[in-house]
């Protein structure tokens, strides 16, 4: 049994492709504009992101925690993440060397 071969006109063909034509142009339009995009929303990320001043060693800032809580140690984390330790206001419990005292830096 051989396979009938089923001949198509030829405008028939042409219309066929000419849709998939089309369809090949707007992919890849589609595909340069999210190209696009992405990178602008990687541009506005970035700009976003260096708004900020995430190392600033050109000023610096002292502050001073207390806490008027019993034996409690005032910590404060700066910008830059150094760990300022505060004094102990509480009378009880200073009886040991370091209590009390500021051990950073």
């Amino acid at each position: 049994m051989e396979k009938e071969v089923v001949l198509m006109p030829f405008v028939v063909h042409e219309s066929g492709m000419t849709r998939m034509e089309r369809i090949v142009k707007r992919l890849a339009v589609a595909l340069i504009v999210s190209i696009l995009l992405i990178f602008a929303s990687n541009a506005l990320w970035l700009y976003a992101w260096m708004q900020y001043d995430y190392s600033s060693t050109d000023t610096t800032e002292t502050s001073t925690v207390t806490v008027d809580g019993k034996d409690g140690i005032a910590n404060y984390i700066g910008n830059d993440g150094d760990i300022s330790n505060g004094t102990n206001n509480s009378k009880e419990g200073q009886s040991g060397e370091n209590q009390g005292q500021n051990t950073g830096e």
